[in-house]
């Protein structure tokens, strides 16, 4: 089966490039676009597209906020934000708020479909570009920074909690692990907490950030 894709970006010609690109690949598709959040939450409810590839800053406002809209409009679709904002602070908004993935569009076209293929899977895809610069945010932290702190928190760790704490970072849902695992998503939502606690983190922006900056997760290059 194709890989459904829905765009969300206010230029037409983006859009059509996109769709081009996209629609040439043997394995997916390009099911719907929109140019603006209002028309991709109404859209998006009678498709449910496997991927939503969608812009930031759209008719000149920025739309994080969207990205949590989305997921309630299509809880089974997976959200690939596609900016020309490379500020880190945007890439830890975007993961906060339900996005699986963050690319450029100054990347080259493989690393958007590779991207695109990786978020299908469940898993997470930050950007190298934007990755490199979340770690560089925390290696700049002081000596007394998670980043510093990684190799002692990590090892607080139980064997399940670290395998806990690997999905979650991907981007897997509490039900995907419990059903990879084997276990009942109580049970998952059990360890999820112990991890945040031990590993005093807030959110799943957070527990993202950490694995880049000690390397569990690698930008670019997903935890498989």
């Amino acid at each position: 089966m194709k890989i459904r894709i829905f765009i969300v970006d206010d230029h037409a010609v983006l859009r059509s490039g996109l769709r081009l690109l996209i629609n040439g690949q043997p394995d997916m598709e390009v099911v719907g676009e929109a140019g603006e959040a209002p028309a991709a939450l109404e859209a998006v409810q009678s498709l449910l597209p496997d991927i939503i590839l969608m812009d930031l800053a759209m008719n000149g406002h920025m739309h994080i906020d969207t990205i949590g809209e989305l997921r309630k409009c299509c809880p089974s679709g997976y959200i690939l934000v596609l900016t020309m904002h490379t500020e880190s602070g945007y890439v830890r908004g975007s993961l906060a708020a339900g996005a699986s993935g963050y690319v450029v569009k100054s990347a080259a076209d493989t690393e958007l479909l590779r991207a695109i293929r990786t978020i299908a899977q469940g898993k997470t895809y930050v950007d190298w570009t934007v990755g490199k610069g979340v770690g560089q945010d925390l290696r700049g932290a002081s000596k007394k920074s998670l980043t510093d702190k990684a190799p002692g928190l990590l090892g607080q760790l139980s064997p399940r909690e670290r395998e806990i704490f690997g999905l979650v970072a991907q981007g897997f849902t509490n039900q995907q692990i419990a059903d990879q695992l084997g276990i009942s998503i109580k049970s998952v939502e059990t360890y999820r907490a112990r991890v945040m606690e031990k590993l005093g983190l807030r959110s799943r922006a957070d527990l993202v950030q950490f694995a880049l900056s000690c390397g569990v997760l690698t930008p670019g290059n997903p935890l498989h």
